[in-house]
């Protein structure tokens, strides 16, 4: 007898627009064979469910009549069992639900997940996972906004759990590691760097790059890229900035004149496929990386095709069993 897959648990109203994105997506993720439970307020939820036709999908409601909204302190999860997000960890906790995936407070989400969940052994501080787009395909940073002051081994952990990770999920033997400075010179870079890079070093366990510049980010000149969670986060959001720019910039070309708007029908395919490697819904969510438990983090302005990514990424690393491999090679790790 086939026992029944666990559903990922989505914190269905939080985001900046609410239910409407977070049920479209859960539809299209259910669609596609993930089961999906809703957590929040019943009434609104159901009612959101009432204009879709989701007979025989595996789509279940789990109540939560409070929402950390998104102008709220994340500290508040402490003091709020009934939050939507903390129900979902909850479930992760449980057993009763593979992961936790979230459009809404970020800090919130991180909280939650740290004090519902825990940390895995030897991990001292969770990082927050992104997909990059690059010139290879897509790289991994790591830390994006978890933690703004780090300590050196820090970096070490979030470069194996990232191995690991890319590893597990997404079937790259051996990642190469980068340490973002501002040289690649051994000696270039601020105390931060200088301490982790000897340490990264000596980690026979990692294949170890050496230092990268801002610019090799994009070029995927390795797997993975760690930093800091306050450079991290900069990097990210100067990325994602430029390239709703950048892409403004070619609209206001291809529309300039008649011969360019011609010019833009020949090319509108070929755009099409850039643009969607460099929307954020492509990747759908982040992963949190050394809590125990499987929990993602997405923009709150996340749109329906976000959702059902998030959510699909989220069963592909429940699937390939990324939380007992994380444990497990932690545990083997060389000690730093």
């Amino acid at each position: 007898m086939t026992a029944t897959p666990l559903p990922i648990a989505l914190d269905a109203l939080a985001g900046d627009v609410g239910a409407a994105p977070n049920v479209e997506g859960a539809i299209q993720a259910a669609r596609a064979g993930v089961s999906v439970t809703l957590v929040g307020d019943r009434t609104k939820l159901h009612a959101a469910l009432a204009s879709h036709d989701i007979t025989g999908l595996p789509i279940t409601v789990e109540d939560a009549p409070d929402l950390i909204g998104m102008d709220e302190h994340a500290s508040d999860v402490r003091g709020r069992k009934d939050a939507s997000i903390n129900v979902a960890t909850r479930l992760v906790k449980e057993g009763r639900a593979a992961a936790a995936v979230s459009l809404g407070h970020s800090g919130a989400t991180m909280a939650s997940a740290l004090l519902t969940l825990g940390r895995l052994p030897g991990v001292d501080r969770p990082a927050i996972l992104t997909h990059i787009p690059t010139a290879r395909g897509f790289g991994a940073m790591l830390d994006v906004g978890a933690n703004a002051d780090v300590k050196a081994a820090y970096l070490v952990q979030w470069a194996r759990l990232a191995t690991t990770y890319l590893r597990v999920v997404e079937d790259r033997q051996s990642p190469t590691v980068g340490l973002l400075s501002i040289g690649e010179e051994d000696h270039k870079g601020n105390a931060l760097v200088l301490e982790a890079h000897p340490l990264l070093r000596a980690a026979t366990d990692l294949n170890f790059h050496g230092n990268i510049e801002g610019r090799d980010v994009m070029q995927g000149t390795t797997d993975i890229v760690v930093t800091d969670g306050f450079t991290g986060n900069i990097v990210l959001k100067l990325a994602e900035g430029e390239a709703k720019v950048l892409f403004g910039w070619i609209r206001e070309a291809l529309t300039s004149t008649m011969q360019a708007k011609l010019g833009a029908l020949l090319v509108r395919g070929a755009l099409r496929g850039i643009a969607d490697r460099l929307d954020p819904s492509t990747y759908g969510a982040s992963i949190l990386l050394g809590v125990r438990g499987l929990a993602f983090i997405g923009h709150g302005s996340g749109d329906a095709r976000a959702v059902k990514n998030a959510l699909l990424r989220a069963h592909r690393a429940h699937q390939a069993q990324l939380l007992q491999r994380l444990d497990a090679e932690l545990r083997a790790a060389p000690s730093t």
